[in-house]
């Protein structure tokens, strides 16, 4: 359970306790192959992603890996990246990362995954229990 104190700006990754983090709760999630939401029920690896707000980017890290940076404020005018993912039984309107995040979380859980947030439109974002 998060705290009001805590926040989670991916989805089923580590929280952080950063107030500046707060805007961001849910902001991200990473999606499988098949476009539908990874939770830690399914990839608990998840869990050990650590995430900062450094500088107007979010920070990403993992064991082993290198630290990943994705620019927290970007205006969403590139309809070539945007799409719906399944979150629950609910169809969303993503922007996906980029190719450079998609190759960070697939090495880091070790299957094909994409990293995407929720494009501003989306008021809100039904998550299942345990996301």
């Amino acid at each position: 359970m998060i705290s009001s104190q805590q926040y989670c700006p991916i989805v089923a990754c580590a929280v952080c306790e950063d107030p500046a983090a707060g805007p961001y709760h849910r902001h991200w999630f990473v999606v499988d192959a098949a476009d539908r939401l990874v939770t830690r029920q399914s990839q608990p690896r998840l869990a050990e992603v650590e995430i900062a707000i450094r500088f107007g980017y979010l920070a990403i890290r993992g064991p082993g890996m290198l630290r990943m940076d994705i620019p927290l404020d970007v205006i969403e005018d590139d309809d070539s990246i945007v799409r719906q993912v399944v979150v629950g039984s609910q169809r969303v309107k993503i922007v996906d990362e980029g190719d450079l995040a998609a190759a960070w979380v697939s090495n880091f859980l070790g299957t094909p995954s994409r990293l995407v947030k929720v494009h501003p439109d989306v008021a809100t974002v039904m998550w299942p229990e345990g996301a």
